[in-house]
């Protein structure tokens, strides 16, 4: 729990200061000139209801009831003894009150609590900007709620993104009318327990409350926000792992060369070479003469004199070049020794290590557009329909009161699409990486699976590429775009979907797998240095073949 606190005013919420509140506990403050907004649009409202306007969502019914207005009094009062099903409230309270009840039916295993954070401060903020009609007092309970700790439960399937995240939201504002479950002091309990362990009241919800409350992109926003906190880490960590590889391998730098990269100056290339340039700034290893580098051989007990080298595991060779195979290449073997060892002479690396800038760069140009579209969608307003109290000339009540599709996901539904290509296209360079370090075939002398293995009884780090192909393949399975596939709905007055909660909860999860791939990559290059290092300086000491 930070002290921080953080002031939403519909306008200057950032990815830093969602990540405080959602990971940090940071408290939440409202700014009191947008509170002034609020109010304006929630008395607006209220006088256009009692002047009898039909507003959709508020005193019509919703999606393909919207041409279905409601009367001054519930059907059932006009039986002759009276209305059985007594209730509280007014129909146009118990329109909000059930739009929230009836869309809360989200399955599957509960989101994180700081992704359950991150969609209520989103949703804070954007009625914040005062276009939504809510009342201060309801939108001071929802902040009082986030900032004593009731984290809602909400499900994670239930959400086809458009009109936004409907059953998800639906899940967060039941705990605020004292309904569903609520974790409070890590303990799941009843929306209304939580609420009075917090010294919290239920809230009875009033004009258009419930729908502000659940019609926007909180849940996929919050998801994608997350994912790419998680994701500007991994690349910067998928760069040092590469770095280390490409120490193991003596690799060569010519590559990552500003110049070079001057010729192609995608952002995220150039980045990504600068930052290589960076993490190998001074190396021993990169650039090594090719016959300065000895090729694995078995031990065995002749192999060494001393007694700290009889202590390794490996043997050294390398294969004289005679002189009768010299000729034309006088002027090479003057600048190099007559020796091959485990590196071949050539100008260039494979594509894992040469092209690391332009992989590991267009990773991170998908994850700059989708930046740019989430710092937009924080301060975006996604509910429907749009309130302009103030708006000029205004003759009838369609000129104040517009239906609009800002809580359609499509544009973070295509950002996480393309972040959700990058991350198996990450993971999958880092695991070529890791096959070219084990199999001796390509690991420029390094012993079969990174061990020294005389006596044939140890895989070594074979299997460590297995699980690394296992986790690519599942990622690159998991890559498929949802938000190609719309499936319509609500009596098809919904047609057209984004599937974003789908996509940005996807990239979510897969931030795991991608972190567990790098650390796999990691793991296998310290030991392929550990090996080019030993071997090294073993040939430094031994006597020159």
């Amino acid at each position: 729990m930070t002290s921080k606190k953080v002031l939403l005013d519909g306008y200057g919420l950032s990815r830093a200061g969602l990540l405080a509140i959602a990971r940090d506990g940071a408290q939440v403050a409202l700014d009191a000139a947008a509170l002034q907004r609020v109010r304006r649009t929630a008395d607006f409202l209220a006088d256009k209801v009692r002047c009898g306007e039909p507003i959709y969502g508020v005193t019509t019914g919703f999606g393909s009831n919207a041409d279905k207005l409601l009367g001054a009094h519930r059907a059932r009062d006009e039986l002759p003894g009276g209305n059985p099903e007594t209730r509280e409230g007014s129909l146009l309270e118990e329109l909000q009150h059930n739009l929230i009840v009836t869309h809360a039916v989200c399955v599957g295993e509960p989101f994180a609590p700081d992704v359950v954070r991150a969609m209520l401060a989103i949703r804070i903020n954007t009625l914040m900007r005062g276009h939504s009609g809510v009342r201060v007092q309801t939108l001071e309970a929802l902040t009082a709620m986030l900032n004593r700790g009731v984290v809602p439960v909400v499900p994670q399937l239930g959400s086809v993104g458009a009109s936004g995240d409907l059953a998800p939201l639906s899940h967060l504002a039941i705990v605020l009318l004292g309904g569903g479950e609520a974790f409070f002091a890590g303990e799941r309990l009843p929306g209304a327990e939580a609420l009075r362990r917090a010294g919290l009241e239920p809230v009875r919800l009033s004009y258009k409350e419930g729908l502000a409350l659940n019609n926007g992109t909180a849940q996929m926003l919050a998801c994608a926000a997350l994912a790419l906190d998680r994701l500007q880490q991994q690349v910067e960590l998928a760069d040092l792992a590469a770095a280390m590889t490409l120490e193991a391998f003596a690799g060569r730098s010519g590559a990552f060369r500003e110049d070079v990269h001057a010729l192609r100056p995608h952002p995220g290339q150039v980045e990504t070479a600068a930052h290589l340039r960076e993490l190998l700034a001074g190396s021993t290893l990169i650039d090594i003469p090719y016959h300065l580098v000895p090729h694995f051989a078995t031990w065995t007990a002749q192999a060494w004199r001393e007694p700290e080298d009889q202590a390794l595991h490996f043997d050294l060779s390398w294969d004289w070049v005679p002189v009768q195979r010299r000729h034309g290449r006088e002027a090479f073997y003057t600048r190099f020794l007559p020796f091959r060892g485990g590196k071949k002479h050539q100008p260039q690396d494979a594509y894992s290590l040469r092209c690391i800038p332009q992989v590991h760069g267009a990773v991170r140009d998908a994850l700059a557009q989708a930046a740019r579209v989430i710092e937009i969608e924080l301060n975006a307003v996604t509910d429907n329909p749009l309130l302009f109290p103030d708006v000029e000339g205004a003759q009838v009540i369609e000129d104040q009161v517009v239906s609009a599709g800002h809580f359609h996901g499509m544009p973070l539904a295509l950002a996480m699409s393309y972040v959700k290509a990058a991350i198996p296209v990450l993971a999958s360079i880092s695991e070529r990486r890791i096959a070219k370090l084990v199999d001796p075939a390509t690991n420029d002398g390094l012993p079969a699976f990174l061990t020294g293995n005389e006596d044939a009884t140890d895989s070594g780090f074979m299997i460590v590429q297995y699980t690394a192909a296992a986790l690519v393949n599942d990622l690159a399975s998991r890559a498929h775009p949802a938000s190609v596939y719309s499936i319509p709905t609500s009596a098809n007055a919904e047609d057209h979907v984004s599937m974003g909660a789908n996509e940005a909860r996807h990239v979510l999860a897969m931030c795991e797998q991608l972190g567990q791939v790098l650390a796999l990559e990691l793991y296998t290059a310290a030991q392929a240095l550990d090996y080019r290092r030993d071997m090294l300086n073993a040939a430094r000491r031994c006597t020159a073949p």
